[in-house]
């Protein structure tokens, strides 16, 4: 079934997002056009500009502008220094017990790390409760920006009890998997894992860091690992551009 010349498969909205009346904004026709015309060009291809789509599409260039909103907010567009181009897919990152680092990897991307802050402090009550430390304990606190390739992707700040890895600020490189560090150096094994997805905006701080405007949706995920004994092992809160993320996990019957 094709709707306003818009395939409709099983991962396309019903109708293609037209609603039955057959009434769509001005911008939402722009935008159907302007997805085709992206469908078939290749990864990095220069668009034309605002001026030429409106020409071709008979609209005004602000209802071309708000279409192309739309396509950056999805990810399928991207700014190259003044122009804008046809952006590659999703990473897709698995809902498991695999690290960023291995997920990455296995899509054929280079994953990468840069370290923005690592330190040791007395851990507040609440994270506490959940390490299941005494107040005022010593734990790290390390935040890094996380990479795929060339392009900043997200931001990941771990907490784990100083015990647990007492030589992280001296032994470990901040540009590997924290989660090998453990398990070659430490002896930690991860065993399960309580995971919390939701939608967030950053913070002006956190835009800056991953290199977004503020108001493009992030994919938040907290993390509270446990190791074979059952005992929780770190905490973690990862923050992933909305645009350049999905997540993916397989669901079986009990």
């Amino acid at each position: 079934m094709s709707v306003t010349g818009i395939p409709q498969d099983g991962g396309a909205p019903v109708r293609a997002g037209v609603p039955e009346h057959g009434r769509v904004p001005k911008y939402y026709a722009v935008r159907i056009r302007l997805t085709e015309l992206v469908d078939g060009l290749p990864e990095g291809r220069v668009l034309p500009t605002e001026r030429e789509l409106a020409e071709r599409f008979g609209a005004a260039r602000e209802t071309v502008r708000q279409a192309l909103r739309d396509l950056f907010l999805e990810g399928r567009l991207r700014r190259r220094g003044r122009g804008t181009v046809v952006a590659g897919p999703k990473l897709e990152q698995p809902l498991s017990l695999t690290s960023y680092t291995e997920g990455v990897r296995r899509q054929g991307r280079s994953p990468g790390r840069t370290l923005v802050d690592l330190r040791r402090w007395p851990c507040p009550a609440g994270l506490a409760a959940e390490l299941d430390l005494a107040e005022g304990e010593p734990v790290w606190h390390m935040e890094r920006v996380l990479w795929a390739d060339d392009e900043r992707v997200g931001l990941e700040s771990t907490y784990v009890a100083v015990e647990r890895a007492p030589r992280l600020d001296t032994d470990f490189d901040p540009d590997s998997s924290f989660y090998a560090y453990l398990r070659e150096q430490a002896g930690d094994g991860f065993a399960s894992a309580d995971e919390r997805l939701e939608t967030v905006l950053a913070t002006p701080r956190e835009a800056l860091l991953v290199g977004t405007p503020p108001a493009l949706p992030m994919l938040l995920i907290h993390r509270l690992s446990r190791d074979a004994q059952g005992r929780p092992l770190e905490r973690v809160r990862s923050l992933y551009r909305g645009d350049r993320f999905s997540f993916t996990t397989r669901l079986t019957a009990e």
